[in-house]
């Protein structure tokens, strides 16, 4: 079966991963903007839908550039509830589609994702994949960037 989403518990990411974002605090808007654009950089990689939950309501004012979109959604939980229940609630219902990879280093959260078919990864060795595919992708351009240059000469000088 293929993964058909990735469910990120968003504010458990930004806790294990201080090197995004320096200086910021792990609440912030711009935390949360760095998160967003690291995961659509993966999503454009790798291909993989991606929901990112934050626990609490989207907080109002700010720059945040946040945008929720089909390949990199962003959902916040509502006043009673939390991120792990709409995780585990949204690793429930896609599991019927195929395999859901659930991302937290919140152990009982993995425990129960599993419960319900999905995949789970704590978020270091999600950083390291993203990380990795990132690195992928760029030889990828710069390989196609030397081929079509390559062409380009050879095609002026004949």
């Amino acid at each position: 079966m293929a993964l058909v989403r990735i469910l990120v518990d968003g504010y458990s990411l930004l806790h294990q991963w201080p090197e995004l974002a320096p200086g910021k605090a792990r609440y912030s808007a711009a935390a949360r903007d760095e998160l967003i654009r690291q995961l659509t950089a993966y999503h454009d990689a790798s291909g993989v839908p991606i929901t990112v939950v934050f626990d609490g309501n989207r907080p109002s004012g700010g720059l945040s550039c946040e945008t929720s979109t089909r390949e990199v959604e962003i959902l916040y939980s509502k006043a009673g509830q939390t991120a792990d229940q709409l995780i585990e609630r949204a690793a429930h219902r896609l599991s019927a589609y195929g395999e859901v990879l659930v991302v937290t280093e919140d152990h009982a959260e993995r425990d129960t994702a599993s419960a319900v078919g999905a995949m789970t990864s704590n978020c270091w060795n999600f950083i390291q994949t993203m990380q990795i595919a990132s690195k992928e992708m760029r030889g990828q351009i710069q390989g196609r960037n030397l081929k079509e240059r390559n062409r380009f000469k050879r095609g002026k000088g004949s």
